[in-house]
């Protein structure tokens, strides 16, 4: 009979799980003309194949990669932050829904595809946007997830949806974290793909357990002397990291050298991440901001983002004030680079920056720019 500590994390469990059901992609029924805007995502998983046109990649693990390039529909009654989605035959007015599914068949022709999607794009926005994401996603809760952020924040780039072979389901948080492992290798011959193409810019987004199969990627390139596909990235941000503290160090000594701007969002409020961490023995998160001058010292920037908007463990993707921001440019990929900001922004002794209005943001700047510039960090 499980104990009353097991019970517990259950019921706290399924408290942050909410009450939606799992999202399917609704292929059979994708109409273009009944969803208020498509967005285009390129997909490399672990995951395989599957028969089931309404997520035709399971959580089961394939051996190599699997490519495909989805047309994502956004509905009509999208509101900002949000994935409204529905666990039966989705509705393209009133859910995300994939209209158009094309498997690719090798790697090469994936690197074509994206070079021939670059190219129809202007000069400024041939870039790649690189996202992983977390815990507990089924296939469908992911790629939406990604269109939603793409479409939400306005990313002007190719979209490159880099799908682990997560359980989909909050007890399988074990069967989670040995994905998050097999998977590591794949990411890295998938930002060695981004690498290869003509891309001018490749930005990489990370969430969750999904900052794990990031940082174990980097890990894995580094050590078997492929840095020069890091060397590639423009960008790397890490939002609510779910890595225990010492692991995400040790990560950090193998890589040696971490892409430059290295951006980490936290949040005291995160219960998702409180809850992870009494998994797997009490050891903090990353992302719950125990620790961050040791990020610092690591030249990473710490957007403390407990008290925006409620400071869930999705805010990075559900924020108004986020996307605010980043549409005014003040989240732009050079804050660890520039340590300039806006006008009325201060940065104080210690190494901090807070921009106030609706809510309150915290950056905390890198370790090397202390005391090298009395300038405000953001613009």
């Amino acid at each position: 009979m499980p104990n009353i500590r097991h019970l517990t994390v259950l019921v706290v469990l399924l408290v942050l799980s909410g009450c939606g059901g799992r999202a399917v992609l609704g292929l059979a029924g994708g109409k273009p003309e009944a969803s208020a805007n498509i967005v285009q995502i390129f997909v490399s998983t672990m995951r395989a194949r599957s028969d089931d046109l309404s997520l035709p990649y399971s959580a089961a693990r394939a051996k190599s990669l699997n490519f495909a390039i989805f047309d994502i529909g956004i509905p009509k009654n999208h509101v900002i932050g949000r994935v409204e989605k529905s666990s039966r035959r989705p509705d393209p007015a009133r859910h995300f829904v994939a209209v158009t599914y094309q498997p690719v068949d090798t790697k090469q022709k994936f690197i074509d595809d994206l070079n021939a999607a670059l190219a129809r794009r202007p000069a400024s926005e041939q870039e790649i946007f690189i996202f992983v994401h977390g815990y507990n996603n089924n296939f469908a809760d992911s790629i939406f997830r990604n269109a939603q952020i793409i479409n939400d924040y306005h990313v002007k780039a190719v979209a490159l949806h880099y799908a682990w072979p997560s359980g989909g389901s909050l007890p399988l948080y074990v069967y989670d974290r040995d994905s998050a492992a097999y998977s590591r290798d794949g990411l890295a011959e998938t930002i060695e793909i981004a690498a290869r193409t003509n891309a001018k810019r490749i930005t990489l987004v990370g969430h969750s357990m999904g900052s794990y199969v990031v940082m174990e990627a980097f890990r894995s390139l580094a050590l078997s002397n492929r840095a020069q596909y890091l060397k590639r990235l423009s960008g790397v941000i890490l939002a609510a990291p779910d890595v225990d503290i010492d692991v995400f160090q040790s990560q950090v000594r193998d890589i040696k050298d971490l892409p430059t701007p290295f951006t980490i969002l936290v949040s005291r409020r995160d219960r998702a991440l409180d809850v992870s961490g009494r998994l797997t023995g009490g050891h903090p998160r990353v992302g719950s901001g125990a620790d961050i001058a040791s990020l610092q010292e690591e030249d990473i920037v710490v957007l403390d983002t407990s008290d925006v908007d409620g400071g869930s463990h999705d805010v990075f993707a559900s924020s108004p004030t986020l996307m605010a921001l980043a549409s005014k440019g003040a989240l732009t990929s050079n804050i660890g680079e520039r340590g300039e900001g806006a006008a009325g922004e201060t940065l104080v002794a210690d190494g901090t920056s807070v921009i106030t209005g609706a809510a309150s943001l915290v950056i905390y700047l890198p370790a090397r720019l202390l005391g090298v510039t009395n300038a405000p960090l953001i613009h």
